[in-house]
């Protein structure tokens, strides 16, 4: 898959999370804005948020990353995801999953997809590794 071809994405977030995320994103990687777009459900009515969501998404390939799974984001990504086969809904999304997909998306979406769940996965840590009084 080449540049022109790459997987679109869009962080739908609550209030100003996926602003933040995005703009993040873009500075550890300097990807182009269009990487990764960012829609707030601030003000938004459960059928508006599915509409920016749609209009970005186009007809495909896409991720839409939600920060949860459940809410009017989670709602809006599944429904807009159920109407197009080769979108995909990632829920609970962190930064280093955020900047591994800008770094990667050119990959084809069954490689990409898993290889993103591992990254997120990955980067949740404690430290130290013992916790205290254990």
């Amino acid at each position: 898959m080449s540049e022109a071809e790459a997987v679109r994405s869009v962080l739908v977030g609550h209030g100003s999370m996926a602003e933040g995320l995005v703009d993040a994103v873009r500075h550890i990687t300097g990807c182009p804005p269009d990487t990764l777009v960012a829609i707030s459900n601030r003000g938004m009515s459960p059928e508006s948020l599915a509409a920016a969501v749609r209009e970005v998404v186009g007809a495909g390939p896409a991720i839409i990353f939600t920060d949860l799974q459940s809410g009017s984001c989670g709602f809006a990504a599944r429904r807009v995801a159920h109407e197009c086969s080769d979108v995909v809904v990632v829920s609970a999304v962190n930064l280093p999953l955020l900047v591994d997909f800008a770094m990667n998306r050119t990959l084809p979406l069954h490689e990409l997809v898993p290889r993103l769940l591992e990254r997120g996965r990955a980067a949740i840590t404690c430290s130290p590794a013992e916790l205290p009084g254990s």
